[in-house]
C-alpha cells in the first residue's frame, strides 16, 4: 500500500449529508440507486449514482446521513450526472454497506 501525506489526506474532502431523495436507477449498466444529499447551505445539495441495491431500497434511504467526497469532478453516467462518490465499504459478498455517522450530525461537516 502507498502511503500519502498528512497533506495529500487534506486535499480530499469527505462530508456529512442528508439524502433527501431517492430512485431507482434502471439505466445504469449495474444496478444503482439515483441520490440527491443535501451538504447544507456552503456546498448544497449534489446528485450522486451508488451501487448499493443489494442493501438498500430507495425509499428507506431519505432521511439518512451519509459520508461522500465532494471534491471530485463530476462523471455522467449514462444521462446523469453524479456530482459526489457517496462512500461505502464491502461485504462479505462484495455488496456496498454505506458509510456514516453514528449519531446525528450537523449537515456538511467534514471528516476529520
Amino acid at each position: 500500500m502507498a502511503e500519502i501525506s498528512f497533506d495529500d489526506f487534506l486535499k480530499v474532502d469527505i462530508r456529512v449529508g442528508r439524502v433527501t431523495r431517492a430512485e431507482p436507477f434502471p439505466e445504469a449498466r449495474k444496478p444503482a440507486i439515483k441520490l440527491w444529499v443535501d451538504f447544507g447551505a456552503e456546498i448544497g445539495e449534489k446528485k450522486s449514482s451508488a451501487q448499493i441495491t443489494a442493501h438498500y431500497d430507495p425509499d428507506r434511504l431519505v432521511g439518512r446521513q451519509v459520508m461522500a467526497v465532494v471534491n471530485f469532478p463530476p462523471r455522467q453516467i449514462g444521462r446523469f450526472l453524479s456530482e459526489v462518490l457517496v462512500l461505502g465499504v464491502s461485504d462479505g459478498n462484495g455488496d456496498i454497506v454505506l458509510v456514516g455517522p453514528d449519531q446525528n450530525v450537523p449537515i456538511g461537516e467534514r471528516l476529520h
